[in-house]
């Protein structure tokens, strides 16, 4: 017993009139050749989502992707920063002047030499240092030095001072007065 259309099933237990069945069928006919003449595929609901699926784990993906090669950039540039500050560092050898510094919060001391001292205080040098959760390690580096790493990394200059004008400030109040060799602060 072959199995009729569930159309003529209806027709058969009286639900359908034969009015709404060729309605029906001409509908149906209407879309087909709408969607034949359009050479689209009629769009089924399972293939919207699996592409909208398959879009959304590609976004996730570049996103990821995004997020690891920051990582590998700022690896690079801390790698950049400590090759410079080893290989230029000025070794501040046993120093018995006392250099003080702000890091962060805190006031810091360096020994050095008062030629050391000099440059430190007329922007030749400054003090660097990378950023760690625990103890820092600051090092000397001239100036032009402490520029390149200031361009990689902002944070890991620590004291750098300004070079002073050639020109002195025509109102300054205490042009007149000399400051002592030996002021420290």
């Amino acid at each position: 017993m072959t199995m009729a259309s569930l159309q003529d099933q209806l027709l058969k237990a009286g639900l359908v009139d034969e009015k709404k069945a060729k309605q029906a069928k001409k509908t149906k006919r209407k879309e087909k050749r709408v969607a034949h003449k359009s050479k689209e595929a009629p769009m089924d609901e399972n293939k919207i989502a699996a592409q909208k699926a398959l879009d959304e784990k590609a976004e996730r993906d570049r996103e990821l992707n995004r997020q690891r090669q920051e990582q590998a950039e700022t690896k690079a540039i801390a790698a950049q920063v400590k090759q410079l500050m080893t290989m230029n560092k000025i070794d501040s050898g046993k120093g018995d002047v006392g250099y003080n510094f702000v890091d962060g919060k805190s006031i810091k001391k360096l020994f050095v030499t008062p030629k050391l001292q000099n440059q430190l205080s007329i922007g030749q040098l400054a003090i660097v240092a990378l950023p760690s959760e625990n103890e820092r390690h600051y090092v000397l580096v001239p100036r032009a030095v402490a520029e390149k790493i200031a361009q990689r990394m902002a944070g890991a200059i620590v004291m750098l001072n300004d070079k002073p004008s050639d020109q002195e400030d025509e109102e300054d109040p205490y042009a007149d007065f000399q400051i002592p060799d030996d002021l420290m602060w």
